[in-house]
């Protein structure tokens, strides 16, 4: 191999990987909303999860981008485990369009004569159009060119290599020799972490004679069984719903990579027979392209009568995480490249944090005898939710968000302070009723204990709006509380200048009802700005002149 050569193969791969990265990116921030969707109405039945994770696979040539919107779904509940094992399943036969878009373009087709113009047209439009959807549907289009660019260099790389390199020395009929070739397409696709950049290779070193069709059907099986090594590193420290869905994959592809396997010779003398009875010439490129289709739908035919079975597995693993409070359910890492999908699960999460601290401040309020070492211990798994609430807004921030979703996110940090807030007001209210005396007479007493129930309603209430906010109510029932909180401090005022309660337990109680008011105020703010960020989640995911800036829309400034 001759350092040109070398440098064509380098370049051909880095344009291929480019383009695919352009093609996802683009595809991810023009349809993201769209995808949800298409993926919420589609696994209503098994057979529409896999041919729905089958197309949009194949029309996005972006597997990950599926399977991280799966994930998505299944942790913010709309989806359960089995519907998102039949878009699983879906998704790799979605990926062996790459396959098809290798063999179909042919090696005597002039690719640059479409390739060129595609790039050119694309990267146009996303010059004209900026960030909008239109500019990121230009970003895919050359994307795409880009994709053909590299793949035409390749070819010619590989072309030029078949000539003076052949892989004689482990090719044969052997069991080692296979397992040999298995090994090397799955450190491919490990070392370039993309299945598809692993699979032109393959295929385009099969057309310039690099490889047999056989040797190279065996590193197919390897790249396909390759893609469970990037699922293992993406769910690392992922929650428990990501790590079924990624469990899910990986077996689907080892079960598939070893039964294909298994059957290899099978299946290669097979399509070879349909060949001939159809009496086609297919190259090396479409044969390979044509194997890896038919072994991930035999894959899909083996395990889809187990789906039931293979999901209860599943759903009992991964618990001990899932049932630790203090870390967190829905955020997961793998969705801060899906800023629609980061997004609601940040919202869920924000509403899990709220109803956390809204139980804590409800047993704080209600109990006159509250231990406060319980309500560390609930202050101390606020606190952790909060970190990583921020942490997972931060990286948000990091990720190429659009513009609308960049100036709303700080709203995500001002409800978690809010409630951060709420959980320690809250432990200030136990801690004061463990060291408080009793008030004394009931007159005294009665009106406290209404403004605490007043309170404890407007909580429980807040808890039932958690997706329904209605603001003209909240105003009104805020109001009534401001000026229950004014009455009951003026009586007890009176109630203190007439002598009948010491001025140094008046003074405590007042510290403690202003804590509880306080505390209303937060909880009512939270729900105030966690509407804007459910609003903002209801709009179209698009950037132009109209959309309203959170300046608009947000409530009140903080007082």
């Amino acid at each position: 191999m001759t350092l040109t050569m070398f440098g064509s193969l380098l370049g051909g791969i880095g344009l291929f990987i480019l383009g695919m990265r352009l093609m996802t990116d683009g595809f991810k921030y023009a349809a993201g909303r769209s995808l949800r969707g298409i993926l919420a109405r589609s696994t209503r039945t098994p057979l529409r999860g896999i041919l729905s994770g089958a197309l949009i696979t194949a029309l996005v040539q972006a597997s990950a981008m599926v399977t991280v919107a799966t994930i998505g779904f299944v942790n913010a509940g709309l989806m359960s485990l089995r519907q998102a094992l039949t878009l699983i399943y879906g998704t790799n036969i979605g990926t062996t369009m790459t396959g098809w878009l290798v063999a179909a373009v042919g090696f005597d087709f002039n690719i640059q004569a479409f390739a060129l113009p595609a790039i050119g047209a694309g990267m146009f439009l996303r010059v004209l159009r900026g960030e909008s959807r239109a500019g990121r549907l230009g970003e895919a289009l050359a994307g795409f060119g880009l994709f053909f660019s590299g793949l035409d260099v390749l070819k010619d790389a590989f072309g030029a290599l078949g000539q003076s390199l052949q892989f004689t020395a482990i090719s044969g009929n052997g069991l080692l020799a296979m397992a040999a070739f298995v090994g090397a397409g799955f450190l491919l696709t490990v070392l370039l972490q993309s299945s598809s950049a692993a699979l032109a290779i393959i295929l385009t070193s099969a057309a310039g004679g690099v490889v047999g069709v056989t040797d190279a059907a065996a590193m197919v099986i390897g790249a396909n069984v390759g893609t469970t090594i990037t699922a293992l590193l993406v769910v690392l420290g992922a929650t428990a719903s990501a790590k079924r869905v990624a469990a899910a994959h990986i077996a689907f592809n080892l079960i598939t990579g070893v039964v294909a396997f298994a059957v290899l010779p099978l299946i290669l003398n097979f399509l070879e027979f349909v060949q001939a009875l159809l009496g086609l010439s297919a190259g090396p490129a479409t044969e390979l392209a044509l194997f890896h289709t038919v072994f991930n739908i035999l894959g899909v035919l083996l395990l889809w009568p187990l789906t039931g079975h293979l999901a209860r597995f599943l759903e009992t693993r991964f618990r001990r995480g899932e049932e630790d409070l203090a870390r967190p359910k829905y955020l997961d890492r793998t969705l801060v490249a899906t800023p629609v999908l980061a997004l609601q699960a940040l919202i869920r999460e924000l509403q899990r944090l709220g109803d956390l601290s809204r139980a804590m401040a409800k047993e704080a309020i209600s109990s006159e005898r509250v231990d406060p070492r319980n309500l560390e211990q609930e202050r101390a798994t606020t606190d952790r939710l909060v970190d990583a609430i921020g942490e997972f807004s931060s990286r948000m921030q990091q990720s190429n968000l659009p513009p609308i979703l960049a100036e709303v996110l700080p709203n995500a940090l001002r409800v978690s302070r809010y409630h951060s807030e709420m959980a320690e007001l809250a432990l200030m209210v136990g801690q004061s009723h463990g060291r408080a005396e009793e008030l004394g007479p009931a007159d005294v007493m009665e009106p406290v204990h209404a403004f605490k129930s007043r309170v404890v309603r407007l909580l429980s209430e807040l808890d039932r709006q958690r997706v329904d906010f209605d603001e003209e109510s909240a105003d009104k029932k805020m109001k009534e509380l401001q000026d229950a909180y004014q009455d009951l401090k003026s009586r007890l005022l009176r109630i203190g200048a007439e002598g009948r309660l010491p001025v140094r337990r008046l003074v405590e109680e007042l510290d403690t009802l202003s804590n509880i008011r306080r505390l209303a105020e937060q909880a009512d703010k939270a729900a105030r700005y966690l509407k804007t960020l459910r609003d903002y989640l209801d709009q179209e995911h698009q950037n132009d002149a109209t959309s309203p800036s959170p300046s608009e829309t947000s409530p009140h400034q903080d007082s």
